[in-house]
């Protein structure tokens, strides 16, 4: 369930329904090409290379007090200089959509910002990919430290897709906002609700998805309780782990339910 990154990792043996500790980067080019089905993920935000939400100046109390903050900064600071953040998700969307069938998709999610005033809608990243449908994930949540603006309070989940992906029946009828609470019981600091990635999931005929920074697995989480198959990336050991405890206490509840 949990692995180490090692230089001879074998597709699929060593991939399939575990949790992979490394580099997205290098972890992904390991893989075969047309391997998966689908990839749905959420990349660090680049939040503490910002003006305007708090990050900096301790007021974002949601990161400053989670216990898994400091474990994950020690392998990715989450501030790296625009271009090279912009060339980073560029470089790892690349790789996903080698990794997909010619029926797969990326759902991809980010959130627009203010920074100097100014929108950044992640343009500069999704350009040149096949970008389908953008849809607004209302997580009903506001927080704000700028008198500048509104409260933000949705997210938006890049659906990238090849030509010949399609949902399954009935899912065409659910529109393009969803609205879902944020995860509050969960001790990293960004999680996806795990009825948000079961949403997706069981839109497609996806039988094993990709989650290349999967956080605490909540995208793994979400295709077992479907009965498909996940493979799970991060570069927080800590991350990793608390992963692994998640996906443990979440299988013996299915058993034990």
């Amino acid at each position: 369930m949990l692995k180490q990154m090692g230089g001879n990792m074998k597709y699929p043996e060593d991939f399939i329904n575990n949790i992979i500790c490394g580099d997205c980067l290098t972890i992904m080019r390991q893989m075969p090409d047309e391997c998966l089905d689908l990839v749905v993920t959420s990349p660090p935000y680049n939040l503490k290379n910002s003006t305007g939400n708090g990050m900096k100046d301790g007021r974002g109390s949601l990161w400053k007090k989670s216990s898994l903050r400091d474990g994950a900064y020690t392998t990715h600071d989450d501030n790296m200089p625009y271009p090279e953040y912009i060339k980073w998700q560029r470089n790892s969307l690349t790789e996903m959509m080698r990794l997909i069938k010619d029926d797969g998709a990326i759902f991809y999610n980010h959130k627009w910002r203010v920074q100097k005033g100014l929108m950044q809608d992640r343009r500069e990243i999704i350009q040149g990919f096949p970008v389908r449908q953008i849809i607004i994930w209302n997580r009903k949540t506001r927080i704000n430290f700028n008198q500048g603006y509104f409260a933000p309070q949705f997210e938006v989940i890049y659906v990238i897709a090849k030509r010949n992906f399609k949902l399954v029946k009935g899912a065409t009828a659910l529109g393009d906002v969803w609205e879902f609470l944020a995860e509050k019981n969960n001790p990293h600091p960004a999680p996806f609700p795990v009825a948000l990635i079961e949403r997706i999931i069981s839109s497609t005929h996806a039988k094993t998805i990709l989650d290349p920074f999967s956080g605490s697995g909540t995208t793994a989480i979400a295709a077992l309780n479907l009965n498909r198959n996940y493979i799970g990336i991060d570069i927080s050991p800590e991350y990793c782990e608390s992963a692994k405890n998640r996906i443990m206490n979440s299988e013996l509840t299915r058993i034990y339910d």
